[in-house]
């Protein structure tokens, strides 16, 4: 069955339900915490004590809570986690795109996206990409269209599994 697609069962599996995998979204998890000294340092110590990796980092502060935005090496140990730890936290998905070899990578990819008209809501790099590839998390307004688009310009994209495996 094609994802996305009604196989006339009267039910349809949709892009946002489809994710697994092999499927070229990677989750992002939004951990809430106060905005207090040892704050995120707290949360990282959580995983550096496992040998879940933190893929990607990102931090949104404001006076008094900070988001998290975390992409990790084993997103279902890592709710475990999240919960072992009482650390309050939602998911979201993400497109990972490898930088391609460009003296202007991000110029190329923003392009593809902004001729398809797919916001980008914020983009991030990963500490060390799959294989040591530099990428890009992206959070876009349109995932099924950015995915598209992407791969038809040869852009590739990362899944959960290429960010499990060993370096």
């Amino acid at each position: 069955m094609a994802i996305g697609k009604n196989d006339g069962s009267g039910s349809s599996t949709g892009f946002r339900t489809a994710r697994g995998r092999d499927w070229p979204s990677v989750r992002q998890f939004n951990v809430f915490v106060a905005n207090r000294v040892g704050g995120l340092m707290r949360v990282v110590r959580w995983f550096e004590m496992t040998d879940i990796r933190i893929v990607s980092i990102s931090i949104v502060d404001s006076a008094d809570c900070a988001i998290i935005r975390l992409v990790l090496s084993n997103p279902e140990r890592a709710t475990e986690i999240f919960a072992q730890a009482n650390l309050p936290f939602t998911e979201s998905d993400l497109l990972i795109v490898k930088l391609p070899n460009d003296p202007q990578p991000l110029l190329l990819i923003c392009k593809a996206l902004l001729e398809a008209e797919v916001n980008i809501h914020y983009a991030y790099p990963l500490l060390i990409g799959p294989s040591g590839n530099s990428a890009l998390a992206l959070y876009v307004e349109d995932h099924e269209t950015a995915t598209s688009t992407l791969e038809k310009k040869g852009f590739i994209l990362y899944t959960e599994k290429d960010l499990d495996q060993d370096e």
